[in-house]
């Protein structure tokens, strides 16, 4: 890169900062954060510990670490905007994903680790019942949860297992890049906003002349997005997407919801002809340290997309609950079992249930 504040090997100029970074993937955190009046702040298994025996920020010192680890044309970016997200790789190690911001005038980073190894569904402790969400030539497969819960994780481990088993054309559309594919029996093409697409709505526009067989669409957050990715998955396509929604039934409602009356009808009928699951996920705080993921599985089977082209998702809980022998599993239960094996405490568990009183009837 010319003209940046990143040298040739992927290191931000500023030693301090460096320091951070490596700080931040030696105590194996998740984030960092970079904010003025505090001293560096970094997030371990969900939990945020201010750097103690690092020097408070000042106005001045923010902007040498944050501007450190920016191109001259992304700084220019940012100030135009007040707000930018980017990723950029450090090292052999990591790339981290930062989004960088202003409060109370003042510049602000927060910066997401993202392991350069992507992990199999088996080292991640996913059900391996997700594997058969990525066998199908076409549907629409959408993982919901809070952010940092390890969505992004989770589609990678489901692309990755693609590109490792068939011979196809895998495009993302994402913002920014997170992980990074090698082409292996896929040809991968990786599309960033801002760099080389100006909108989800457009990319997904345009992926039909692409001859994709499989698409992620990084998020859908509006409507017209939500409309194309419809649209790709009805027309032969596989895709990915994520949402953020607490659970299966809900992330339905969320899509119709979004679209105007008039219109509610058709996308009923859309989203039960394409759609193939939902994982609604958490990371959970272990008992032992560290935190494992707990996943709602619902699998589109008849009596779903009954139930979608009805109006009647407040049923579909009850189609989860009955559903364990195609792999369906309400997070209550899973959370549940995590607690009944000493994996979980029951006042973490708690603390994500949906319904806390069916939770408390299951455990005890």
């Amino acid at each position: 890169m010319t003209q940046s504040n990143i040298s040739e090997n992927n290191l931000p100029n500023n030693p301090e900062c460096r320091r951070l970074l490596d700080l931040t993937i030696e105590k194996n955190a998740s984030d960092l954060h970079l904010t003025v009046g505090l001293p560096p702040v970094i997030r371990i298994d969900g939990k945020l510990y201010p750097q103690m025996d690092k020097a408070v920020l000042t106005p001045k010192t923010a902007v040498e670490l944050i501007k450190s680890f920016m191109t001259e044309s992304q700084w220019k970016l940012f100030l135009e905007r007040k707000e930018l997200d980017f990723s950029f790789p450090y090292l052999e190690k990591v790339r981290f994903r930062a989004n960088v911001y202003f409060q109370k005038s003042y510049i602000a980073a927060s910066l997401r680790v993202i392991p350069k190894e992507i992990r199999t569904l088996a080292q991640l402790n996913l059900p391996p019942i997700l594997e058969r969400f990525t066998l199908p030539s076409q549907g629409f497969v959408i993982i919901t949860g809070p952010t940092g819960h390890g969505k992004s994780t989770t589609l990678a481990a489901l692309l990755n297992l693609i590109n490792q088993q068939r011979r196809a054309h895998i495009v993302t559309i994402e913002d920014p890049i997170e992980y990074i594919f090698e082409h292996n029996k896929c040809l991968v093409s990786q599309r960033e906003l801002g760099t080389d697409t100006y909108s989800f709505s457009r990319a997904l526009r345009a992926v039909l002349r692409e001859d994709p067989d499989v698409v992620f669409v990084g998020e859908m957050r509006d409507l017209e997005t939500m409309e194309t990715a419809l649209t790709v998955a009805e027309t032969g396509h596989l895709v990915f997407t994520t949402l953020h929604t607490n659970s299966a039934a809900q992330t339905i409602d969320r899509i119709i919801d979004v679209f105007p009356p008039h219109q509610q009808l058709q996308v009923r009928m859309q989203l039960a002809n394409v759609l193939s699951g939902v994982i609604s996920q958490r990371l959970i705080p272990r008992v032992q340290g560290g935190r494992i993921v707990a996943c709602e599985i619902l699998v589109a089977n008849s009596a779903v997309r009954n139930l979608i082209r009805e109006g009647k998702t407040h049923q579909i809980p009850n189609v989860i609950e009955t559903g364990a022998a195609e792999g369906m599993i309400s997070l209550d239960k899973v959370l549940a079992e995590l607690v009944s094996k000493g994996e979980v405490s029951i006042d973490d568990a708690l603390t994500w249930a949906i319904d806390p009183k069916q939770f408390k009837m299951m455990v005890y």
